[in-house]
């Protein structure tokens, strides 16, 4: 039974219809016709008779009372909904669980976790906004939480297990990433390929003891900070994060991080790929000493061999053309340089090429401007001092020098130790830029920062917090990409945000209505498997 407008002339009629079977065929037959539906309309009585109806349904009675008396509460689901269902799925929650077992918390720790997980995930701020931020969300398992819960779980993250073996303590968060390597193994088939990369966080306070000064990646020298680095499989997977006090330095990073990562992943052979910062004779020496497979950046300018014999190597440049992808008019160009024991990957960007020649030319001419006007006004500026030849009074430009740094343009120089192809190698190299995505998205799209915790245990529980949101998110980014779908994470954001119910209650009766699912929202739901809440539902 159903209602329906009848057309009649130039009117409309409001008539109640019901189907009827008769054999195999199926006939209308008009109930009742209610009026013309511009003078129901104007006196009101469509609602009326709505209101009327709604005296034998609960739900709709509930809905359309709009008495005073009602109460309604709204909360926002999305978020809660498709990352609970990532976070079971990539067994999180079962990893930190198992560390949990003889432990008596008079709190749930891991519903803990999970909301400040999901806070680093959908709000910027610190985990003391944590607990007011929740109170618009329903997050199961967290009603009972308070501030003082959150700190002590991020403790409990960085706490210190002793070795019964006597080696070097290692933390609970060390274990729960080990735990979840392994419960997603399948996930993580081709780690024959990591990539390294490292980068700053600087703190709000003194940062405990890991907090030291050193040099600054956010430009803040004048603040404490601790380093942290970050591998991620050839897939993209974030595998582990690597948290050192802030003034260690890039070179003496590398070499751990692979004992490390050999050790507590059970890998027997993987290949580190790393940005020049990693660089060194003596980190050389050890990978080599390891048998470790590497693609590391070399620094062009400061090293006499590249500098002089690698990048005037004679000899042709082959094109690169990533498999699958469209042919780019302007490819990357590559070329072998093999200076044993040392083999070299001279990489050429033509496009990048074209760019810096003309960035360069634009800070000649507005040199030659200056040096007219005001010369001495450039011995110190940075940009233009590298230019300049300076001899007494005597300031002129130096075309020797913008010959030499002509040489550089739209150049990368790579070493390795393994026998792939150059073009195998300059592309895996070029995949490092997915570990650089990560950090800007660890430090300004999760909002790592600001950091205000004061204890070592805090701090790292703070940081492996902000790893699991990136965890979660690239897991989310693959499975729509698997489905065809890419959408700017500001977009996932504000439709998952916008999903809320409206909870209803009136005389005892309690109605949870659902508000409409918005632009990317649906996709997100097929993509990971969720099915959308009904309109409505009874509670």
């Amino acid at each position: 039974m159903f209602a329906r407008i009848k057309k009649s002339g130039k009117n409309e009629y409001l008539q109640i219809v019901e189907n009827r079977r008769d054999g195999k065929k199926i006939s209308q037959r008009v109930l009742a016709t209610i009026g013309r539906m511009d003078h129901l309309q104007a006196r009101g009585d469509i609602e009326t008779l709505i209101r009327s109806l709604s005296r034998f349904s609960e739900k709709a009675l509930l809905v359309l009372s709009g008495r005073g008396d009602v109460n309604a509460t709204a909360q926002k689901i999305g978020p809660a909904l498709i990352f609970q269902r990532l976070w079971d799925e990539l067994h999180i929650g079962t990893a930190i669980t198992a560390e949990l077992k003889d432990r008596k918390f008079g709190f749930n720790v891991e519903r803990a976790i999970f909301l400040t997980v999901l806070h680093r995930l959908f709000a910027s701020g610190s985990d003391r906004s944590c607990n007011q931020w929740r109170r618009d969300y329903r997050i199961a398992g967290t009603g009972e939480l308070s501030l003082h819960h959150v700190y002590r779980a991020m403790a409990f993250l960085g706490e210190e297990i002793p070795d019964e073996q006597g080696r070097s303590p290692r933390c609970v968060k060390d274990v729960i990433e080990e735990n979840i390597f392994a419960a997603n193994r399948d996930l993580f088939t081709d780690v024959d390929l990591v990539f390294f990369d490292t980068t700053s966080l600087y703190f709000e306070g003194d940062g405990g003891s890991l907090g030291q000064k050193g040099f600054s990646k956010d430009h803040r020298p004048d603040r404490n900070q601790i380093v942290i680095g970050a591998l991620v499989s050839d897939a993209g997977r974030p595998v582990c994060s690597e948290i050192w006090p802030g003034n260690t330095a890039d070179v003496t990073s590398l070499i751990p991080v692979a004992d490390r990562f050999r050790k507590r992943f059970d890998v027997g052979s993987f290949c580190l790929v790393a940005d020049r910062g990693m660089i060194s004779n003596e980190t050389m020496g050890e990978l080599e000493k390891r048998t470790i497979p590497y693609i590391l950046g070399a620094r062009m300018r400061n090293v006499a061999e590249i500098r002089e014999t690698v990048l005037s190597w004679p000899g042709r440049y082959r094109e690169v053309h990533p498999e699958g992808a469209a042919k780019d008019p302007s490819p990357l160009k590559v070329k072998e340089v093999s200076l044993p024991p040392h083999r070299y990957i001279v990489c050429l960007n033509p496009r990048q090429a074209r760019k810096d020649a003309q960035d360069r030319q634009a800070i000649i001419e507005s040199l030659e401007e200056r040096l007219r006007k005001d010369p001495k006004s450039l011995v110190g500026n940075k940009g233009y001092r590298k230019y300049l030849t300076v001899d007494r009074e005597n300031i002129s430009i130096n075309q020797q020098k913008i010959e030499e740094e002509a040489r550089f343009d739209g150049k990368w120089v790579i070493r390795t130790n393994t026998t792939l192809s150059p073009e195998k190698v300059a592309l895996k190299y070029k995949e490092l830029w997915q570990v650089e995505h990560i950090f800007r998205d660890m430090k300004s799209v999760l909002d790592t920062r600001p950091v205000f915790h004061q204890l070592d245990e805090t701090i790292r529980g703070h940081v492996f917090c902000s790893f699991l949101a990136l965890v979660l998110r690239k897991e989310l980014q693959k499975r729509l990409e698997e489905h065809g779908s890419c959408f700017e994470w500001s977009a996932i954001k504000q439709d998952l945000n916008a999903l809320q119910e409206v909870t209803l209650e009136e005389r005892g009766k309690s109605l949870a209505v659902r508000t409409e699912c918005l632009g990317t929202c649906g996709k997100i739901f097929q993509a990971v498997g969720v099915a959308i809440p009904p309109a409505i539902r009874e509670l």
